[in-house]
């Protein structure tokens, strides 16, 4: 399968906020392509920065590692960082490795931009 098909990414900015939208698996295959993202200069300098894993079908240790990342190099930029909830894997994930007291998690996008 192409690293593409394997993980597709689609960043949008709503005002102040760049919504970076995960479909697929995010593991260790797919984190460089995950990490050029979040490192494109649209993305990291704005001020807000969400990550939507709804549409994120599997992710392992590798891919919450870069997350974790992602959140930390967010916090030396002085970005604001959340994530959506995912799938039921994903959230599952999420909820044993206990993201969520780390980790800003939010219903859905919109919510960073009220």
């Amino acid at each position: 399968m192409a690293l593409q098909q394997h993980l597709q990414i689609d960043s949008r900015r709503e005002g102040d906020v760049v919504v970076v939208t995960l479909r697929g698996e995010l593991d260790l295959a797919s984190s460089p392509l995950f990490e050029s993202e979040i490192e494109r200069p649209e993305v990291a300098l704005c001020p807000k920065l969400v990550l939507d894993l709804e549409n994120l079908q599997f992710i392992d240790s590798t891919g919450l590692r870069i997350i974790f990342s992602a959140h930390a190099r967010a916090e030396e930029r002085d970005q604001q960082f959340a994530v959506t909830q995912g799938s039921e894997q994903v959230q599952r994930l999420l909820d044993i490795t206990r993201v969520g007291q780390n980790l800003r998690v939010v219903s859905s996008p919109q919510e960073l931009l009220d």
